[in-house]
């Protein structure tokens, strides 16, 4: 067991109360209100939306009748990774997927490097963006979940948003650790959001590399 649970890589940032959001939306609080010293236990209230940090975008999220988080069938959260390495590129583009054996159910893992960049000021600026043939692609291929080490694949007004979670694609945005990856050609994913009737939830993303 201990060799296993050392082969995982997280690829989840640590939720905190300094966590960078979208611009506009609301900063987590996260307030403490029972201590040990008074109250015998530790107790934490949050606050927040549901898009900070590592997170999943569910198809309520862009789609009026899209399906909230809760109503995804759980076996939608493990896959087969593929690890699509667009560092160094401008865009996420359909060259990029050029031997890269994706199949039916594949959670597809994008590195471009920006989750180094998390906590600094130029995070939601200029990262790469997804083209419209990259994620039409995925669509045809059918591909579980399309994870990212950015903020978003889009922009106002979200148009690959819309395609792909109105395509039965889920989103993860804001994955950690990525780079980690690179010596790993084989590796499954694991990917489990709170169970939240909402158009999004908190994730912890797990990677395992196969032997």
């Amino acid at each position: 067991m201990e060799m296993t649970m050392k082969a995982l890589i997280d690829l989840t940032h640590s939720f905190d109360h300094s966590m960078p959001v979208y611009p506009g939306d609301d900063c987590p609080e996260i307030t403490q209100i029972a201590r040990i010293a008074e109250d015998e236990y530790n107790e934490f209230c949050f606050r927040g939306g549901m898009h900070v940090g590592t997170h999943i975008d569910a198809p309520l999220h862009m789609v009026a009748d899209g399906q909230p988080v809760s109503a995804i069938p759980v076996s939608r959260f493990f896959g087969r990774g593929r690890l699509i390495d667009a560092r160094g590129s401008s865009e996420i583009s359909v060259d990029l997927l050029k031997g890269a054996r994706v199949e039916r159910g594949d959670i597809i893992v994008v590195l471009t490097g920006w989750h180094e960049r998390f906590r600094k000021a130029d995070y939601f600026a200029d990262h790469p963006l997804v083209t419209p043939a990259f994620a039409e692609e995925l669509i045809r291929k059918e591909v579980s979940i399309l994870a990212l080490d950015t903020p978003t694949p889009d922009r106002h007004p979200f148009p690959i948003h819309k395609m792909l979670l109105g395509n039965g694609v889920l989103i993860i945005e804001n994955l950690a650790n990525v780079s980690s990856l690179v010596d790993h050609p084989s590796f499954e994913i694991v990917a489990l959001p709170a169970k939240y009737q909402w158009d999004g939830a908190p994730v912890r993303v797990v990677a395992k590399p196969s032997p």
